[in-house]
């Protein structure tokens, strides 16, 4: 039975795959820079995301989120607050969203007039790396509450994100993180990738993760007009 398992397996990622390049598209044609947000259960994604809509909005940009969880909107009504507009996913035991799922939440929604749209996975470490959403930046978030360890334990997650947030910087010493450990064992999976250093609660970094941000769409705005057909 394992080949017969692996092989539909193969046929589901493929299907995604090929959804989540055309919406990838679609994006890259409207302009929309797509964030996908991964890490485990209780690193503060919602938090970092709803001080994350907040600080973009006070810039003047039009901003987004979907939220995903297997029960419940009480992340979509936290990330709300923000002023943005916010839609959730409940996925009803499935660990990870799909580019179907993400789709399917964008229906009716003026999503083309966005700059950026922020989505927010299922908090789990494994599923998620292996599902392409058709985003632009994949993040990887690492509280300082779950150990340094945490990238060896999981390097496909680190292996297939563009930058890394190390979160609750607050609780750093009280849970004695070592923050040198943590970038080393990160570099050691995935070298030279972006590391930031957060905390939602104190501010922390978070100016820093805005640049970041900005700076990411600068660029892919330019490589639109760069790639834009001249008259």
């Amino acid at each position: 039975m394992k080949p017969r398992i692996l092989q539909v397996r193969t046929q589901i990622l493929k299907k995604n795959d090929e959804l989540a390049r055309a919406m990838r598209e679609a994006f890259v044609a409207a302009g929309v820079y797509v964030v996908n947000l991964v890490s485990s259960p209780g690193t503060g994604k919602t938090r970092l995301l709803q001080t994350t809509l907040r600080r973009l909005r006070s810039r003047g940009y039009d901003v987004a989120a979907i939220v995903g969880d297997l029960e419940t909107d009480n992340d979509a009504r936290r990330l709300a607050e923000s002023g943005a507009p916010v839609r959730q996913i409940q996925t009803h035991g499935c660990c990870h969203l799909e580019a179907d799922m993400v789709r399917d939440h964008l229906a009716g929604w003026d999503w083309e007039a966005l700059d950026f749209l922020f989505v927010e996975n299922i908090g789990n470490l494994v599923c998620p790396a292996s599902w392409d959403l058709g985003e632009s930046l994949r993040i990887a978030l690492l509280s300082v509450t779950e150990g340094e360890d945490k990238p060896l334990k999981y390097p496909g997650l680190f292996n297939t994100a563009d930058a890394a947030i190390l979160t609750k910087l607050d609780l750093a010493e009280p849970c004695e993180f070592d923050r040198v450990a943590a970038r080393a064992n990160i570099d050691s999976v995935r070298p030279g990738m972006p590391v930031l250093e957060t905390s939602a609660k104190t501010g922390e970094g978070v100016e820093e993760w805005i640049e970041f941000l900005c700076g990411r769409r600068d660029q892919f705005v330019r490589s639109l007009k760069k790639s834009a057909p001249s008259c």
